[in-house]
């Protein structure tokens, strides 16, 4: 295939200070939550506000402060304190995903653009709130419906064997799951589809993919069992669940060369990498050990 990797879209990502329900930029207005959280700056704001609102006559003030003066204090006062931009989301830090990117490097990921990939999607985004001083760790985590997202390190692997060094033209990602390993799809292949079974978590992915924006990226909600027929064939298959064998609709959606990778198994799993060879040939390897949630069929 002659077409070369496409071009980094400059919408995405987008600042992460932009992205709703995220840290506020410093100066920004508090919100409403955060002005009644009592702490001890808001005591001193609550004071010098209330030496101007209190009985003072409207000519003058106590202990010699004029009203504008006394105004001007409590302005002053109830600015936000240079303190808060040090309690900010450290996740907004691309140090963070730098760090993880590194160590996944060192596991023996060597493909630049998986890589570049890795540390330009914000894993934050894509897991609970309660988790997400966990995000860059090199773990798995729940997201609900007895689902995970993948550890780092496995989507990494996962993406740079099937890749193999060459342009992606089309993919498809079996389990969408929170919207992650489609997103960083997204930034190596032209086109990436990717299915979900579990109706909650397809919605709880487009909820997490409409603030980037992505354009190269579509998402269904189906068996993903059965592939995407319509959309086939695929020289780049995915799969995010471990079944004891990889489906046969799936091997029949790659394009002739076309690369599928998948978890197989049932207590003991390993990656397995399959090759299609011919209208009716396929090749497999096995890789590594890992562990994923079971592959199953039809809809919920």
């Amino acid at each position: 295939m002659s077409d070369k990797p496409r071009s980094v879209p400059r919408s995405f990502p987008l600042s992460l200070d932009a992205l709703s329900g995220k840290p506020q930029r410093q100066g920004a207005a508090p919100t409403l939550a955060q002005s009644r959280i009592a702490t001890p700056q808001t005591a001193t704001q609550n004071k010098a506000q209330n030496a101007v609102r209190g009985s003072a006559p409207a000519y003058g003030a106590p202990n010699g402060i004029t009203p504008s003066r006394a105004q001007a204090i409590a302005n002053q006062r109830a600015q936000p304190a240079p303190a808060a931009t040090a309690r900010q989301n450290p996740l907004v830090s691309d140090a963070v995903r730098r760090a993880m990117v590194a160590r996944i490097a060192r596991q023996g990921v060597k493909d630049q653009l998986v890589l570049d990939a890795m540390q330009a999607v914000p894993r934050h985004l894509f897991v609970d709130e309660a988790f997400s001083s966990q995000a860059y760790i090199d773990a798995s985590l729940p997201i609900g419906h007895q689902q995970t997202i993948s550890q780092p390190y496995i989507v990494a692997r996962m993406i740079e064997v099937m890749r193999n060094g060459g342009p992606l033209q089309r993919v498809l990602e079996i389990g969408t799951g929170c919207g992650y390993q489609a997103t960083v799809l997204s930034r190596v292949a032209k086109e990436v589809f990717s299915i979900e079974r579990i109706k909650p978590l397809h919605e709880l992915a487009k909820a997490n993919l409409r603030p980037l924006r992505v354009p190269n990226l579509r998402l269904q909600y189906g068996d993903g069992m059965l592939g995407l027929p319509q959309a086939a064939p695929f020289d780049g298959i995915i799969l995010a669940a471990a079944g004891l064998e990889v489906p046969q609709a799936l091997l029949e959606q790659l394009t002739i060369g076309g690369r599928l990778v998948a978890p197989v198994g049932d207590k003991l799993q390993r990656l397995q990498l399959i090759t299609r060879a011919g209208k009716m040939e396929w090749t497999s390897e096995t890789l590594e050990d890992c562990h994923f949630v079971p592959l199953c069929p039809g809809t919920i």
